[in-house]
């Protein structure tokens, strides 16, 4: 199941809608917002194909999901391009048929999970990518996933880390 697949579009114009009127109601006696929202990818996109589709869908519900957040639109920014990397290299090392994520936010960080993996992460010296990783998360982990392959966890602080 792709994006386009799994999520409705009065969903989307819902999340849209309170990004735009955080303190308005949602539209049409829908539910109130959760603070997370989460992906599926099929394993008929490549890893260039993956990264755009999750990075399009997140960067289109993360203004609701971060709404009245300090810093919302430097902790957004930072958020897709730790997502854009993480999704890269699942993609490439895929352990499962689909690639899931996960964004939530807690009112202190973005907790993003991406997964699952046939590896661990690899050093940041094999994919450079990961040293953006490292310099906006201040925590970072694997765990085993449903299907035996590792799911990688991120922290990214709302307020600026200390330097």
């Amino acid at each position: 199941m792709t994006i386009s697949d799994a999520m409705p579009q009065l969903w989307a114009s819902r999340l849209l809608f309170a990004a735009v009127r955080p303190d308005a109601a949602a539209p049409l006696g829908l539910p109130d917002l959760e603070n997370s929202i989460e992906f599926r990818l099929g394993p008929e996109h490549t890893s260039v194909q993956s990264m755009r589709r999750a990075r399009g869908f997140v960067a289109k519900v993360l203004p609701a999901l971060l709404a009245g957040a300090p810093n919302a639109n430097v902790v957004g920014e930072a958020t897709l391009a730790v997502l854009t990397e993480l999704v890269d290299i699942t993609a490439r090392h895929r352990a499962s048929v689909d690639l899931s994520g996960r964004v939530s936010y807690d009112g202190e960080h973005v907790l993003l999970a991406v997964g699952e993996m046939e590896q661990t992460l690899p050093d940041p010296e094999e994919e450079p990518g990961l040293f953006i990783v490292h310099r906006l998360v201040d925590d970072i982990g694997q765990y085993r996933g449903d299907d035996d392959g590792y799911a990688t966890w991120v922290s990214i602080p709302v307020r600026p880390k200390a330097r």
